[in-house]
């Protein structure tokens, strides 16, 4: 009798595993579409909040108490897998960013996708259109640094492209002086950087009456420098430069300002639309507009959006290239936009903006 309770309870065990293989090669065709929508998109692999959220929605299905917490571990280890598999399958993406390797835009891309294949492009356009083209599925961009400001070349591709923003990083920038093996501060006369670097440790070249060289971005110059072999150039650029390019640390931290962070954005082909069940307090979105030329325009604009509850983080215009004296602007404010709210929103403004593109959703 005993043996027979045994052999039922295996035979139940069996049948159920068989049941949850099929169950499980389902789940993990879903998977997949995931994958891709996040590869279409660069969204992040991980969602910490959706994770959370279907572990506390599962654990309800389970009566017995005593099995809850098995059952969280089960789901926690399944999403686990999940996410692996998610990796396997984008492995193969390719994402472009401005510059060589070592370059800032190289450190965000490569923090943003570690698994991801980073190409260097010579400008922003160049690495802009690789992903239109279908040559890389995201590109990796600044939109702005806390010190120098909004970086127009960007903005303007943003308002006449076709990408859309999913995601934004906000990566500290510390810049170092580097030499190359052997070089001392006492003996450096020239450094040579990007411009906006340069800018942002204008105060310490001055205190040491040092020459300026503008070069195309930061791991250029330290490329450049370790070429030269000369102990009296030096490069401006991060400490990652260094280790790639062989050069010595002279000093770190040059930057006149310690809140000194840039702005990334990842642009993809394919606009992310969050489901309105899945909504975050902290969502933020990007639009850029143009009004109609007539009195009171644009501040009816920012009234629409001020009345349906967004706060306004960031407004800039810009002059439109093929229009004399004309100007489209650029707005990021907080709150979610995927919800009958933001749709209202979207329709007056609709109503009375020339032009209307949003153009992230993060």
């Amino acid at each position: 009798m005993e043996m027979n309770k045994l052999e039922d309870a295996r035979a139940e065990i069996t049948r159920i595993d068989e049941e949850m293989a099929r169950l499980f090669e389902c789940r993990m065709h879903a998977v997949e579409q995931v994958a891709e929508y996040k590869r279409d998109r660069g969204l992040p692999i991980r969602d910490p909040a959706r994770e959370e959220a279907l572990v506390s929605r599962c654990r309800k299905l389970i009566q017995d108490p005593d099995i809850e917490g098995r059952y969280v571990e089960f789901m926690q280890r399944l999403m686990e897998v999940s996410c692996r598999y998610q990796e396997t399958l984008i492995q193969g993406r390719r994402i472009s960013f401005c510059g060589v390797e070592g370059a800032y835009a190289h450190i965000a891309a490569r923090k943003l996708f570690p698994e991801a294949l980073c190409r260097g492009y010579g400008t922003f356009e160049e690495a802009y259109r690789a992903v239109e083209s279908g040559e890389c599925e995201s590109a990796v961009l600044p939109l702005e640094n806390s010190y120098a400001g909004e970086v127009g070349t960007v903005m303007d591709l943003l308002f006449t492209g076709s990408l859309y923003i999913n995601q934004v990083l906000d990566l500290p920038v510390r810049h170092g002086l580097l030499g190359v093996p052997g070089a001392s501060l006492g003996g450096i006369r020239s450094v040579w950087s990007h411009g906006q670097a340069l800018r942002q440790c204008a105060a310490y070249i001055q205190s040491h009456g040092w020459e300026t060289v503008e070069c195309a971005n930061t791991a250029e110059a330290a490329r450049k420098v370790m070429e030269l072999n000369d102990p009296s150039v030096a490069a401006i650029a991060s400490e990652e430069a260094a280790d790639l390019y062989g050069l010595s640390l002279l000093e770190g931290g040059i930057n006149d300002s310690a809140n000194n962070t840039t702005r990334f954005a990842v642009l993809s082909r394919s606009q992310n639309r969050p489901a309105r069940s899945g909504l975050r307090d902290s969502a933020g979105f990007i639009l850029l507009f143009t009004v109609q030329n007539k009195a009171g325009a644009l501040a009816q604009t920012l009234n629409i959006i001020g009345a349906h509850g967004y706060n306004m983080k960031n407004l800039r215009s810009r002059p439109m290239k093929d229009l004399q004296w004309n100007y489209y602007f650029y707005i990021e404010a907080e709150g979610s936009i995927a919800n009958e709210n933001g749709d209202m929103m979207m329709q007056e403004l609709g109503a009375l903006c020339a032009r209307l593109k949003l153009v992230g959703i993060y």
